[in-house]
């Protein structure tokens, strides 16, 4: 790693993703924004787990939200790259790589 900043935000999104529940919710985003209810329905989880699974992937960079009316919907930031189905974000030094879904 080049500094020390470049490898504080890498493990801080490394830590961010390295939770079973908020691969979940990024493998859900993929296909597009979703609110909180709709990823909690999704995941069989309760609402307050996943909007607290949210917030520290949003504060990570990893996951935006967009307010629409009373709702907000979470979509894959703009640093996550599709080719072919497969998603990426480069974390610095390493890059995350979640391949197509077949």
């Amino acid at each position: 790693m080049s500094d020390f900043k470049q490898a504080e935000k890498c493990a801080e999104r490394l830590s961010a993703l390295a939770e079973p529940n908020r691969m979940r919710i990024i493998d859900a985003l993929r296909t597009g924004s979703r609110t909180v209810t709709e990823l909690a329905m999704l995941l069989k989880s309760e609402i307050v787990n996943v909007s607290h699974h949210l917030k520290i992937l949003r504060l990570a960079g990893l996951v935006e939200a967009k307010k629409f009316g009373r709702f907000m919907e979470y979509a894959l930031s703009s640093e996550w790259t599709s080719d072919k189905g497969a998603v990426s974000v480069d974390l610095g030094v390493y890059r995350v790589v979640l391949p197509a879904v077949e």
